[in-house]
């Protein structure tokens, strides 16, 4: 077992200007239960020489995930598009900011070439904030989300999809291009939105949720926040009530980590008593689906999560 900092790093990392210009906040020594497995398995070596082989970014990567190693080794991955390279400066995140390159062309071809070598039964696709595009990037993600619908026809489609803030048409685009499962992460509670995700509107995230289940009432949506950045309890509850109101599907809540002591501090370790209370009073307030523990992430256990959501819906409509 290894504490997550000792995870290997992304490549090539570019230093945000502003995050370079905070003072470092000491990385608290973190408890028993946020542990994971070292990347070691064959598996997981065979899933990186096959991104890498493909020109192929991962959040997984990027975002230094505590989770790589186990995902990974299951053959699933999460794919980023749209290069890696951010056009924005949330507080919490580990991928790089600055001016992106050219999009490419070759990158819905490539990933669904590699959907299918590796027989993946569900994938995800993320990408960076591309607010440099004048349509935030949408295309590409309709693009991905077609051609694998042609070359892995079995395959289900769950898109992480940045806000789309002032680029209409963007959702539409993602919505009409038909994923299975919509995600757009809320990442946080409104009062901390200033300092921790400040290119981001807390309720316009809200509002891109209820129109894409509007758009597409089939489409299973989803959202997500993280813990322990100093929201209070009264404050988690109501993102929980915000997000029933806009109709979604599928709350995940996690523990934030600090990728380095120049992000974002971790105000505390909530503790998984907490987190099952969480998943508790999320289902009482309706979600079809509630994942909440420390080590939960957006696309964590994604594939199984997918077919949990069709099981609740049917048990829930009965279709």
């Amino acid at each position: 077992m290894t504490n997550v900092e000792n995870l290997p790093q992304k490549r090539g990392r570019l230093r945000h200007p502003e995050k370079a210009k905070n003072a470092p906040n000491p990385i608290p020594r973190k408890p028993a239960w946020i542990r994971v497995k070292a990347p070691t398995s064959k598996t997981y070596n065979e899933t990186r020489k096959l991104m890498r082989e493909k020109n192929l970014h991962t959040v997984c990567e990027e975002a230094s995930c505590p989770n790589i190693g186990e995902c990974w080794s299951r053959k699933h991955a999460t794919v980023m598009i749209l290069g890696d390279i951010c056009t924005r400066a949330c507080a919490f995140c580990n991928v790089a900011t600055g001016k992106p390159r050219a999009v490419d062309v070759t990158e819905p071809e490539n990933l669904a070439i590699s959907v299918a070598e590796t027989g993946m039964a569900h994938v995800v696709i993320t990408s960076v904030d591309r607010d440099d595009l004048a349509d935030g990037g949408a295309g590409q993600f309709a693009s991905c989300i077609t051609r694998i619908r042609e070359t892995a026809p079995n395959t289900t489609i769950e898109v992480l999809t940045p806000d789309f803030r002032d680029k209409p048409g963007g959702l539409e685009t993602v919505i009409d291009a038909g994923p299975d499962v919509f995600n757009h992460n809320l990442e946080t509670v409104p009062r901390l939105y200033p300092t921790i995700r400040p290119g981001a509107r807390y309720f316009h995230s809200l509002q891109l949720l209820a129109e894409a289940k509007k758009r597409d009432p089939n489409v299973f949506t989803k959202s997500g926040i993280m813990v322990g950045l100093g929201e209070e309890r009264d404050e988690i509850l109501q993102v929980m009530d915000d997000l029933r109101s806009a109709d979604v599907d599928f709350l995940t809540i996690g523990q934030y980590l600090a990728p380095t002591p120049r992000h974002a501090a971790v105000e505390r370790f909530v503790t998984p008593d907490e987190f099952a209370e969480f998943k508790r009073i999320g289902e009482a307030k309706g979600f079809h689906l509630v994942a909440s523990t420390p080590l939960t992430r957006s696309s964590y256990h994604a594939d199984a999560d997918f077919a949990k959501l069709q099981a609740a819906r049917k048990a829930a409509t009965g279709k």
